[in-house]
């Protein structure tokens, strides 16, 4: 029986990404999101949940609640679209992972999901390319290509960006949600696998580097997994073969909540450099593969 999850989970994810624009900010010319007092490269959690539910969506075949589309479509309009099809718009995986809110008529109905990420941030100092303008042309009917529909614009990217996640998933708030376990391991497979499968244009460039996952006991917690890591060296980073993960204060942290732990799930790319092993006492490692 797929039961639904029974623990507290705390979320580390890493991804890096070269010659490309991780989240482009609409409101800056669709710039890379950059905090200009850290130097350092901002992605929000909206970003990283599109990945991950193109990724189930497209090659899970999961029904979705927010898709892709250029139709004008509110949530209030796709539930009702959902509701024609028999389809509770509650029961769809990205709801049950992230939670939504519909509003029909006057009444409200709000999820909350038990999966919540944090704003990723790099833990290197980034750098943008001097932006390049670009042109596009298309054809229109009856017309020559170089006489149809144009655009121009400015391509903006990063030079490199090591970018750090945090998440967790709240056992409690799962139950309104009914998050199983069989799709707690999809969510571990979309993390992993999402960014690599779902490259567009200015997205092909970044690579999955870490997912470690911590299962807690019942409805213990941990604080954000980011203070505890640092690189070896944070400037004139070009790509993962300058990046060494310092994972000593992480591997102290979690020992010292060892009680609280019931064990770590751990993916790990092999390019990936740790400044030494990541082995955490008597706490389990169970490993996941791509």
């Amino acid at each position: 029986m797929n039961k639904q999850i029974q623990n507290n989970s705390e979320i580390l994810f890493i991804y890096d990404a070269k010659n490309c624009n991780p989240n482009g900010d609409m409101d800056n010319e669709n710039k890379p999101r950059m905090d200009y007092d850290t130097n350092t490269n901002l992605v929000s959690d909206v970003r990283l949940k599109r990945y991950i539910r193109d990724y189930l969506n497209k090659f899970k075949e999961k029904e979705i609640f927010i898709k892709r589309t250029n139709k004008d479509v509110t949530s209030d309009k796709r539930a009702k679209e959902l509701e024609k099809n028999n389809i509770d718009w509650k029961t769809l995986i990205d709801v049950k992972l992230f939670g939504g809110i519909v509003t029909i008529k006057t009444q409200t109905d709000n999820l909350t999901g038990p999966v919540q990420f944090n704003w990723g941030y790099s833990l290197n100092n980034v750098e943008l390319l001097e932006s390049k303008t670009i042109t596009s042309t298309f054809k229109t009917s009856g017309k020559a290509e170089n006489t149809g529909g144009s655009g121009i614009g400015k391509d903006y990217r990063v030079k490199y960006s090591f970018i750090a996640f945090s998440g967790s998933i709240n056992k409690k708030v799962a139950e309104e949600t009914k998050l199983t376990e069989e799709e707690l391991k999809l969510l571990d497979e979309a993390m992993i696998n999402s960014i690599q499968l779902c490259r567009t244009r200015s997205k092909i460039g970044q690579s999955p580097r870490l997912y470690l996952r911590v299962v807690m006991k019942d409805n213990k917690t941990l604080n954000d997994l980011r203070e505890y890591i640092t690189l070896e060296k944070t400037d004139e980073l070009t790509s993962i073969e300058d990046v060494i993960l310092n994972v000593s204060e992480l591997k102290k942290y979690l020992e010292e909540n060892k009680d609280k732990i019931e064990k770590i799930i751990l993916w790990k790319d092999s390019k990936l450099k740790f400044n030494e092993e990541f082995e955490v006492g008597e706490i389990e490692i169970e490993e996941l593969n791509s």
